[in-house]
Parts: C-alpha cells; sequence; structure tokens
C-alpha cells in the first residue's frame, strides 16, 4: 500500500526554523508534482509549496523568501526547510503527491507549533 510519511514537525519559538520530511512508500513506480499545505485551526487549508519532478518550485506568498521545498527523486522524499518561523506559520502542516499516474494523495499531518 502506497503511503506518504511526513516527520520534523515540533515546537519552536518564533524566528527558528524546522524541515519536514515527507517520504513515499510501498509500491511506488512514479511520483509527479509534490507539495506542502498547511491548515490552521478554523481556516482553509492553504498552499505552502510545490515542486515539479524536475525541480520547478511556487509558493505561497506568505513564506515566499522563508521556506525552501526540496526533493529528493531517489529517496521518494520531499523536504521542507522553514526559517525565520512566525506564530501565524502554527497549522498542521500535510504533504501531497501524485503517486503512481494516480489522483495526489495526502500524509497524515504533522504539527507545527510557533510560540512568540
Amino acid at each position: 500500500q502506497v503511503q506518504l510519511v511526513e516527520s520534523g514537525g515540533g515546537l519552536v519559538q518564533a524566528g527558528g526554523s524546522l524541515r519536514l520530511s515527507c517520504a513515499a512508500s510501498g509500491n511506488v513506480f512514479n511520483i509527479g508534482g509534490m507539495g506542502w499545505y498547511r491548515q490552521a485551526p478554523g481556516k482553509q487549508r492553504e498552499l505552502v509549496a510545490r515542486i515539479t519532478y524536475g525541480g520547478d518550485t511556487n509558493y505561497g506568498d506568505s513564506v515566499k523568501g522563508r521556506f525552501t521545498i526540496s526533493r529528493d527523486n531517489a529517496k521518494k522524499t520531499v523536504y521542507l526547510q522553514m526559517n525565520s518561523l512566525k506564530p501565524e506559520d502554527t497549522a498542521v502542516y500535510y504533504c501531497n503527491a501524485a503517486i503512481n499516474y494516480q489522483l495526489p494523495r495526502w500524509g497524515q499531518g504533522t504539527q507545527v507549533t510557533v510560540s512568540s
């Protein structure tokens, strides 16, 4: 069974950094676009960053210049380096990926909490 497994969330003070990882496991023979989304309490899920297989990226306006998305195709893993974190970055962060030419699927989510 194909799964996306996220890791790296936690509690950090404002101005700090965290690195999230999301690895695809199972019978994976193709991964297209990968990305990170987040959802804060009472808010809709929003795009944080996306990256194509070839490395083209796009970012949500609120994270540009602070967050960097990258991927290792050999490891079937996407990363999100988050710097200069703010309390408003607090949310559950979800990995999203198009695997084996199927509709994109979601990971289970990882909590990021930024204290002021």
